[in-house]
């Protein structure tokens, strides 16, 4: 779930993730690539929504699976600095 990605993000820092979720934001073609972000209903506030950066698209409402390398406390400049994301992610909608 995306709460426990969140709770384990030390240990799994650097390691491949699969998380189920609802896109609730797409952004496209921002530096090189897709950000997508989900939601599941786990994890408190600030902790309740995973950011993946893809070559693919999805659309808000649409209910996907991510899976890729999770990075913490990545900051990619320009005011993109994320506590948590999953990289490289491949999105497969349900």
């Amino acid at each position: 779930t995306v709460a426990e990605v969140w709770a384990a993000k030390a240990a799994l820092n650097g390691k491949e993730v699969v998380v189920r979720g609802k896109v609730v934001k797409f952004l496209g073609g921002i530096m090189g690539r897709n950000w997508v972000h989900i939601q599941d209903g786990t994890g408190a506030e600030g902790a309740n929504d995973l950011t993946a950066t893809t070559d693919q698209t999805a659309a808000v409402g649409d209910v996907v699976t991510i899976k890729g390398m999770l990075a913490v406390d990545k900051d990619f400049g320009s005011g993109y600095m994320y506590a948590v994301i999953v990289e490289d992610a491949k999105v497969v909608k349900k």
